[in-house]
């Protein structure tokens, strides 16, 4: 979307009254733990600026940095509480060897929240997701335990992240048709080198009611330019300890045709005289069913810099080249509705107006 030019610009976010900023804060950054975040001081820096700013969105998760994350969120939000929109989320795997201790059935759900509460210092959780599909726990199971937390009062909405589109279609009619808390938002990867998901997933999100919250918008740091091709041979077991560039590499965002977007980011920023990240990050808020995408920077500095997405403005020459650079094929059944033969045997030469 266009014209969004301060945090406190806030958007309602999916089918709920709850007001968020069109940027959030990702915390995965906070605490060391993993190798590459920001320690403690840094870590309530950039939790300051966010809030100077007029930030009022915060994402964590909890098992980031080993529980660190929302231990700090517990610190610095204190005094602010009420006025924030706190999320996180529940899934991973909290005790290795433990098989109840992670996943999306009920029993996990519940000692994940306990945990987090603690840890978060609070009595609610505004923003609950299922962090990741486990491809094992029935989709009843999820919303009934969902809907019991809401009931409770230990958390105020509900989301979801990481999924097949077609599983979270099914749980929201379930959750409609049984008077269940409707997931209000979905959190997935989409950036100018992951557009995959505006095949079915942001399509899904937009006539269900689900505010897209895009995590990674910077491509794990490749938009941003800070990878050559001499980075390309790194290689990576897939664990997020460690460094940034493992866990670029562990995503898949580390390629040849990444790094050709980010050389057209690149060439656009210089244009604009904006940097690479800021030109990454418009792009995104550019989607009508984007509302918030997370920006996780590991300085204070970083996190200034993310902000002034927010004052950029694109000219068409250069939203198509962004837009040629990065384009995927739709596939099956898409690009076959959007040929001139099948438009053609479905409504022939009538002018019809689509809904907004």
């Amino acid at each position: 979307m266009s014209g969004v030019r301060t945090l406190d610009t806030y958007r309602l976010l999916g089918r709920s009254g709850l007001r968020v900023s069109p940027l959030s804060l990702g915390t995965m950054t906070f605490g060391a733990d993993w190798g590459w975040g920001a320690d403690k001081d840094e870590a309530r820096k950039i939790f300051d600026t966010y809030l100077d700013r007029g930030g009022n969105f915060i994402d964590t998760a909890s098992q980031y940095t080993n529980g660190t994350s929302e231990q700090l969120l517990g610190e610095f939000t204190a005094d602010n509480r009420e006025s924030l929109v706190l999320a996180t989320k529940y899934t991973m795997l909290r005790r290795p060897g433990d098989p109840n201790s992670g996943g999306n059935h009920r029993k996990s759900m519940f000692a994940s929240v306990e945990a987090s509460l603690r840890r978060l210092n609070t009595d609610y959780i505004d923003l609950l997701y299922l962090h990741a599909w486990d491809f094992m726990t029935p989709v009843d199971e999820i919303l009934r335990g969902m809907d019991d937390l809401v009931r409770s009062g230990k958390v105020l909405y509900v989301g979801i992240s990481d999924a097949p589109a077609w599983q979270v279609a099914r749980m929201q009619t379930i959750a409609d048709l049984r008077g269940w808390s409707p997931l209000i938002a979905l959190q997935i990867e989409y950036s100018l080198i992951e557009r995959t998901v505006e095949r079915d997933l942001i399509p899904m999100a937009r006539e269900l009611g689900l505010g897209v919250i895009p995590w990674s918008p910077l491509g794990s740091g490749v938009l941003t330019g800070k990878y050559t091709r001499d980075d390309l041979d790194h290689q990576s077991e897939g664990a997020v300890e460690g460094t940034r560039k493992n866990v670029a590499a562990a995503q898949g965002a580390l390629t040849e045709r990444s790094l050709s977007i980010a050389d057209v980011v690149k060439d656009v920023a210089t244009e604009l005289g904006k940097t690479p990240a800021q030109i990454a990050l418009a792009w995104t808020l550019r989607n009508p069913g984007v509302t918030s995408p997370i920006i996780g920077a590991r300085t204070a500095t970083q996190l200034a810099d993310n902000l002034g997405a927010l004052g950029v403005e694109f000219d068409p020459e250069q939203l198509a080249r962004l837009e040629q650079a990065s384009a995927i094929e739709l596939g099956f059944p898409h690009d076959m509705l959007a040929r001139p033969m099948t438009r053609g045997v479905v409504s022939g030469d009538l002018k019809i107006e689509a809904r907004a």
